[in-house]
């Protein structure tokens, strides 16, 4: 983070980094599960960098940088293709853990080649429409208890589901769908115990905005199709 910015204001991405942090110093018992959860509370209530840095001051930044300022506004990846999104990365296991909270993977970002999500009376989302991959097979494990976390891919990705519920639902609707060549392949797996993982495909912004365009279009052909035509007891001719 850059000490002369302390009241900008963060982003989404931003408080994620630093979520990463605490979910490692957790995991590493530098904090326990009470620190772990006023400091995550904080975390996702913080509105600047200010508010963000002292959560982390007293802890070692591994993997997960800290928030950092970025004055230059990035274009979006690639063309829409699949191997400009399919950019590698880090083989160790990243986590995503909600106990009594929350948690939300979205945007821009890059999906590890495999993510464990924990929801224990709390919620997920793992979004991965406007994600890159860090490999072409991805493997998303998720344990809900007593909580939920849902998973959101877009068309094109070959989805794979090897969860149970037990008590809980898993949800198996899009096991199978084929994914588009070159696109990558999401497994789920895991279990729910009295919780729920479910598994979306949605259309991504971009996707959303071209359809809108495209019915924009068909309208306006249909009315200036209803214009050329004669009106009743018109000469044909």
């Amino acid at each position: 983070m850059s000490d002369n910015a302390p009241e900008l204001r963060a982003s989404d991405a931003d408080r994620e980094r630093v979520a990463d942090v605490l979910r490692d110093a957790l995991a590493e018992g530098r904090l326990d599960m009470e620190e772990f959860g006023e400091r995550l509370d904080a975390t996702y209530r913080a509105r600047t960098y200010g508010e963000l840095e002292p959560l982390t001051r007293d802890l070692p930044v591994g993997a997960a940088p800290a928030p950092r300022v970025d004055m230059v506004k990035r274009p979006a990846p690639g063309d829409g293709s699949w191997e400009g999104r399919i950019v590698g990365g880090d083989d160790s296991p990243a986590w995503a853990v909600a106990v009594l909270s929350g948690f939300q993977r979205k945007g821009r970002w890059t999906a590890p080649k495999r993510l464990n999500c924990v929801a224990f009376w709390g919620g997920g989302e793992i979004d991965l429409r406007e994600a890159n991959f860090a490999d072409r097979e991805i493997e998303i494990n998720c344990v809900a208890v007593m909580g939920g976390v849902q998973v959101i891919v877009p068309p094109g990705v070959e989805v794979v589901v090897r969860g149970v519920g037990v008590m809980g639902g898993f949800d198996h609707r899009e096991d199978g769908v084929l994914g588009e060549p070159g696109g990558p392949r999401v497994i789920v797996s895991g279990f729910a115990f009295w919780g729920g993982v479910g598994v979306e495909r949605k259309l991504t912004r971009a996707q959303k905005q071209e359809l809108r365009e495209e019915r924009r279009r068909e309208k306006l052909e249909r009315k200036a199709g209803r214009r050329e035509l004669p009106t009743p007891g018109s000469d044909g001719d």
